[in-house]
């Protein structure tokens, strides 16, 4: 079953449980409450904002209030990427542990970033790799699903940079090498 978009900017890399897209905040209060409402109606309980502080207006209050109305948690993180460019290795480990834990926690995460392309995509790239995907995988997968939204002649993939295919491409996190990782910090 595939669940509703909140926007059509978006798009489910695993159905229900994560959404990635652009900035989901609007500049007008009432649409900024009318978007707020329109993901939390989609089950989005978590949101990982990849933008700047300084690059847009915060919505993590309207969100917060638009979840109290409905009788709701949410959670939400920042992670600031400058934008066309990628994170730090580092960085991105803490992002993806932070998708799966929302996630195994019941929580349905949204990942965005400004217009939900280059960053976005980055991640969103990073966390198929490591779920198994091979990184050409992922990346094919990320770009076909950036192609449901609707079309943008200056961002025709995503992600949109070339480094950050090529962060993609190098990412080496697999399954088994997350547990193995995981399993040495324990013991040690």
């Amino acid at each position: 079953m595939t669940h509703k978009l909140p926007i059509v900017e978006s798009y489910w890399l695993r159905d229900g449980l994560f959404l990635a897209g652009e900035y989901p905040g609007a500049g007008a209060p009432e649409e900024m409450r009318h978007r707020m409402d329109a993901f939390l109606e989609c089950g989005i309980r978590a949101f990982i904002d990849l933008t700047e502080p300084h690059e847009l207006p915060s919505y993590e209050a309207a969100l917060k209030e638009a979840a109290r109305s409905r009788g709701c948690a949410v959670e939400y993180r920042r992670f600031a990427i400058r934008d066309h460019n990628i994170p730090s290795t580092e960085t991105m480990r803490r992002i993806l542990d932070e998708i799966d834990s929302f996630i195994q926690n019941g929580l349905p995460v949204y990942v965005h970033c400004w217009a939900g392309i280059g960053r976005t995509g980055t991640v969103a790239g990073c966390y198929l790799v490591r779920q198994g995907m091979t990184p050409r995988e992922a990346l094919a997968r990320v770009n076909a699903l950036y192609k449901t939204r609707p079309p943008n002649p200056f961002y025709p993939a995503s992600p949109e940079q070339e480094e950050q295919v090529r962060f993609v491409l190098g990412w080496r996190e697999t399954p088994e090498s997350l547990h193995k990782s995981r399993q040495r910090f324990c013991e040690g």
